[in-house]
């Protein structure tokens, strides 16, 4: 077609492939950062929000934004997508309090919902079905290459500059990204009569954020009362029940629904829902471990995250050629396998090995059932549907693992907070400073631990320790929950072709 004669499609490539390194490299980098950037801040009880508010706008976003993209093109709705991330980021970096930079968050999370997906659909726009399957590889590079440079990054920040540039860096990238699309993307826009379901997003939005409200302060010792409590779960069970009437009556839904009637895509979205949940949760909790109760440097702490990201390209890389034989379920039962030997590693960590290597090794086993267990989820998913509907489907999964990620972070970090705080209440008479969650800071830089002594850097480790034992233990629930998940997927899947 014309637009694509005169849209560079190199350049653009580039643009996208920027763009989205720019949103896969955040999750890591700022997970490595966290320790330090809450052992200056305070609010360590504030910890898990640092992540669930930029997932949950991430997570809520993503359908909104491609149905505007359809309404008024890609090039339109991906720059205001990367200029609200920008403006987010920036703000990130100039926080001088915990809540500042949470609020900050929401803002950078609602630019990054527009990235993936419309990245995805501007290459899809620009290439033939031929051509996008190499282009995909390119695409899923990102991913592996993030992982692995996002948390040497986040180290290199925080111990030789400042980790106000954890988020300033996007800066540059998103500009040249931004600006490449502009002038190099040429599209023509078809407007279409097609009804927005704004009602939808704020219905989903006020039942997610009301229930991790509930999940991140449920132990019962903070400012809301319990008849709060009460009301925010009742709010958000109201809400998702009328977010369920809502998208069976409009024409145009966030959420179709019916797709959930096939087996491939129930099963596939729930095991990603929970598989979401353990991969947001290690990325979030494992440095606080490791920094924490082990007193490693950030870049140690990044090098046991980074492991994670070797395990997850390579076993993609096997699952792909793997499932056309073996077929997908068999592949996927090795990822379940995965994920129960990672989440058993971190259990024992805090047990048995409370060592870096342990640690870096855990992460490997449960990058590599990631590896085969989400790259088969999205190929079964797109083999069970027909052509027109597999851009539908795959969104989908990547919602479920998006929202499993907010919401496991925020339950898990409400049982860490939990623990910790009963933990001090019980011990925290032989401390010489004041027994609350926030004395856990000190353990997070090597300058304020130096001021404990050894006595009390032992006790607040012991009590840190068993607290992230209680969260790997949730870990080892979800993966049983994975794996059973993945066993009710249907033994034989027949590919729909293409029309």
């Amino acid at each position: 077609m014309d637009k694509q004669k005169r849209t560079n499609r190199p350049l653009v490539l580039a643009a996208v492939m920027l763009a989205m390194f720019m949103a896969a490299v955040e999750a890591t980098i700022v997970a490595t950062a966290m320790p330090g950037i809450v052992a200056d801040l305070g609010g360590f009880s504030l910890y898990s929000w640092v992540f669930s508010s930029y997932l949950l706008m991430q997570v809520v976003a993503i359908p909104l934004y491609g149905k505007l993209a359809d309404l008024y093109g890609r090039k339109l709705i991906f720059s205001i997508g990367i200029i609200i991330f920008l403006i987010g980021s920036l703000l990130c970096g100039f926080s001088f309090t915990m809540e500042m930079l949470i609020i900050s968050r929401v803002l950078q999370g609602l630019g990054a919902g527009a990235v993936q997906p419309i990245a995805t659909t501007i290459v899809g726009d620009m290439y033939t079905k031929e051509e996008r399957a190499s282009i995909q590889g390119y695409l899923a590079s990102i991913w592996g290459v993030s992982a692995i440079i996002g948390p040497l990054l986040g180290a290199f920040f925080m111990e030789y500059v400042n980790w106000s540039w954890v988020f300033w860096m996007n800066v540059p990238f998103g500009i040249v990204s931004m600006g490449i699309v502009i002038f190099f993307l040429h599209e023509s826009v078809e407007k279409k009569q097609k009804s927005l379901d704004l009602g939808g997003a704020a219905l989903l939005l006020v039942s997610i954020s009301a229930l991790m409200v509930v999940l991140v302060q449920f132990d019962g010792t903070m400012i809301l009362s319990k008849t709060e409590l009460l009301l925010l779960v009742s709010l958000s069970l109201v809400c998702l029940i009328w977010f369920f009437y809502h998208e069976r009556r409009v024409t145009a839904p966030i959420v179709t629904f019916s797709l959930w009637r096939q087996k491939e895509i129930r099963y596939a979205n729930l095991a990603s829902f929970t598989s979401g949940a353990m991969l947001m949760a290690v990325s979030s909790f494992l440095p606080t471990y490791v920094q924490g109760v082990l007193a490693q440097t950030p870049l140690i702490a990044g090098l046991t995250l980074t492991a994670m990201s070797i395990g997850w390209p390579i076993a993609s890389t096997i699952a792909g050629k793997m499932m056309l034989k073996t077929g997908f379920r068999v592949t996927a039962l090795i990822g379940g396998f995965g994920l129960l030997a990672g989440a058993l590693g971190y259990y024992l960590l805090t047990a048995f090995l409370p060592n870096p290597w342990w640690a870096g090794f855990s992460s490997f086993m449960l990058g590599a059932g990631l590896g085969f267990s989400t790259t088969t989820f999205v190929v079964s998913i797109q083999s069970s549907v027909d052509w027109k509907a597999r851009g539908e489907a795959t969104a989908m999964n990547l919602f479920m693992r998006l929202l499993g990620g907010a919401v496991g972070v925020a339950l898990l970090g409400g049982i860490l907070n939990s623990r910790l705080r009963a933990f001090l209440e019980r011990e925290g008479e032989a401390l010489s400073i004041e027994p609350s969650i926030e004395a856990v800071n000190r353990l997070l830089e090597a300058e304020e631990r130096a001021l404990l002594s050894q006595g009390e850097q032992s006790l607040l480790q012991t009590g840190l320790s068993s607290s992230l034992a209680a969260v790997f233990l949730a870990l080892v629930v979800l993966a049983v929950l994975s794996f059973l998940f993945i066993l009710l997927l249907p033994k034989d899947q027949v590919e729909k072709q293409e029309n």
